[in-house]
């Protein structure tokens, strides 16, 4: 099965851009911590701190899937409506042949 690479783009929302950053970092140990994660690093845009990226690698389909329903992932999705000024913008790829 190919490798999957995800981009998330996060926007805080105004006066959440310290909540988002809280949550943006604290699923990256846990993320690193699933099976079939290559990598997995949350970046904010020094000139914008409210704007995340979040770059992440894992080693099939079947990890990126098993991520999306893990606790800490969902917990953060549960709660970005109330934190951010719209949906993220997901981006998947997979490796080629």
């Amino acid at each position: 099965m190919p490798k999957i690479t995800a981009i998330a783009l996060l926007k805080a929302a105004p006066g959440a851009e310290d909540k988002v950053r809280a949550q943006a970092l604290s699923l990256v140990e846990p993320s690193r911590a699933e099976p079939g994660n290559i990598s997995y690093t949350a970046y904010m845009n020094p000139e914008e701190p409210g704007s995340w990226i979040v770059f992440e690698e894992w080693a099939d389909r079947a990890a990126f899937e098993a991520h999306l329903a893990s606790p800490h992932l969902t917990a953060a999705l549960a709660a970005g409506p109330d934190l951010l000024a719209g949906p993220p913008a997901e981006h998947v790829f997979e490796a080629g042949a």
